[in-house]
C-alpha cells in the first residue's frame, strides 16, 4: 500500500510580501474510505486488499 501523500503550493503574495502555502491531504486509504473498501471486497468475495494497492490518479 501507499503511505500518506501531502501536495504542497506555495506561493508569494507580491502585494503583502507574504508566503501562502496551500495543502492537500491525501490520507484517504488510511481512514473510513480504505476500511470500507476493504469491508465490501470482504462482502462480495474478493481479496481484502483489491483497489488499495495503487497508486491514486492525479489530474
Amino acid at each position: 500500500m501507499t503511505g500518506n501523500f501531502c501536495l504542497l503550493y506555495p506561493t508569494v503574495d507580491i502585494r503583502t510580501s507574504r508566503l501562502i502555502v496551500i495543502s492537500c491531504i491525501d490520507n484517504l486509504v488510511k481512514g473510513g474510505a480504505g476500511q470500507a473498501i476493504q469491508n465490501m471486497n470482504l462482502m462480495l468475495g474478493f481479496p481484502e486488499t483489491t483497489g488499495l494497492d495503487m497508486l491514486a490518479v492525479f489530474p
